[in-house]
């Protein structure tokens, strides 16, 4: 795959964009929130890395322990969550993105976690139906670098219904997170799910702030509503953004009309979206721009493997 890096101001570093080669074309490329603070600001001591516990077959899933778990609750206090956004500009918000005044989305949060280079940052994410209820889909960058299995992100915690400063169902740690082992070594099948632990008051997840339905092996096509916290102008990951379109096929993946940026990553693609209950089914995440003055936003198309991702997160 290739990878191109870009900056935006001194103090402010972009994480490496992949760009997804295929025998037909350059499709996009890949922000794994294309935007951080400084490395200065990460903890005094670098997180030690998660410990990779290979599964059997197309995935792969890492472990956190019960201290990095604990030290990543510490660490994203309420001030930091909102700095990190303060950190980076990525441009005015584009005409189709536009800030989700609707019922609140308990069920989809910013993904805060410190990346491999050791700076903070963020996705986004959703909490899923599961068996565990405790389940959360996002984009596999979001996790760890593409073909390079010993780089991944430390200090992952989920805060459902971010909004303005404020995580009002608290944070959830995230303690195992399941990618395609094709993401690991070759980038590609750009999803993920995680598993998080109960939060502050011992009840899980989907308990709290309910769940989202999940789809595999549906058909492309119809409308969809995807959702993200993009580090565009004037909201900068404070406020939760949307996009309508009717998907299409293209170079192997799925796109929709969409100019959320950086931050936006791991948003959900919900089908059947009703915007009075909130309630939609997730069938993609947010993973690739057509460029970086975007005009269209892809998705993968969910096939076996993302259902044998999904089905590993929901019974750890």
């Amino acid at each position: 795959m290739l990878k191109r890096s870009a900056s935006m101001r001194p103090a402010s570093t972009i994480r490496p964009l992949r760009r997804r080669a295929t025998g037909l074309a350059v499709a996009g490329t890949v922000f794994a929130l294309a935007a951080s603070v400084p490395a200065t600001a990460a903890p005094d001591r670098a997180p030690a890395a998660p410990t990779a516990a290979a599964a059997a077959g197309p995935i792969s899933v890492l472990k956190y322990t019960a201290q990095e778990r604990r030290e990543a609750l510490a660490y994203w206090t309420p001030a930091r969550m909102k700095a990190v956004g303060k950190s980076v500009d990525l441009g005015p918000t584009g005409p189709m993105a536009k800030p989700w005044r609707g019922t609140t989305l308990k069920t989809v949060g910013r993904l805060f976690f410190v990346n491999a280079s050791g700076a903070d940052t963020w996705c986004t994410a959703t909490a899923v139906k599961s068996a565990n209820r405790s389940a959360v889909m996002t984009a596999a960058h979001c996790v760890r670098r593409g073909s390079s299995p010993v780089n991944t992100n430390m200090s992952m915690v989920f805060a459902p219904g971010y909004s303005k400063g404020k995580a009002p169902y608290g944070a959830f740690a995230v303690h195992q997170a399941v990618t395609p082992r094709a993401w690991e070594e070759d980038s590609a099948n750009d999803m993920s799910a995680l598993t998080v632990d109960a939060g502050r008051t011992g009840k899980k997840l989907t308990s709290v702030v309910g769940s989202q339905a999940v789809a595999f092996n549906r058909p492309v096509g119809g409308t969809i509503s995807s959702f993200g916290y993009s580090a565009t102008r004037p909201q900068l990951g404070e406020q939760l953004l949307r996009c309508v379109g009717t998907a299409k096929k293209e170079h192997g993946t799925q796109f929709i009309p969409c100019d959320m940026s950086g931050g936006s990553s791991g948003g959900p693609w919900l089908a059947d979206f009703d915007a009075t209950t909130g309630k939609g089914v997730v069938v993609s995440v947010n993973s690739s721009l057509d460029s970086l003055t975007p005009t269209k936003m892809y998705g993968e198309i969910w096939g076996a493997t993302a259902k044998k991702v999904y089905d590993r997160a929901q019974q750890l």
